[in-house]
């Protein structure tokens, strides 16, 4: 059964890239070496947060953008061994555009 994650409010749930695990000399890096991913795929996003006086704020961020975020925010976790992270649209620093459009 495919899970279909939708996130409240202001969040986003993105697939951090993976970054490589060899330098490119060859040598393989341990994990404690690696720094933690910046960059991802949005993979679905929640209708936006609500102001005091009832009225929605639309998000700037969709499904199928490549996102930089902060490096030590959201909750990461894992489904269908997938390792996935959820944002807060705030901690998300820019859309990255790759001039087709």
């Amino acid at each position: 059964m495919a899970w279909q994650l939708k996130p409240m409010g202001d969040r986003v749930v993105v697939k951090p890239k993976t970054r490589d695990e060899t330098t490119k000399s060859g040598l393989v890096l341990p994990d404690t070496a690696t720094e933690r991913p910046q960059q991802g795929d949005v993979l679905s996003v929640g209708p936006g947060r609500v102001l005091e006086n009832g009225k929605r704020v639309e998000m700037d961020v969709s499904s199928g953008d490549t996102v930089l975020f902060a490096k030590y925010s959201g909750t990461e976790f894992k489904l269908e061994d997938e390792d996935l992270l959820i944002l807060s649209e705030r901690d998300v620093l820019a859309v990255i555009e790759n001039g087709t459009k």
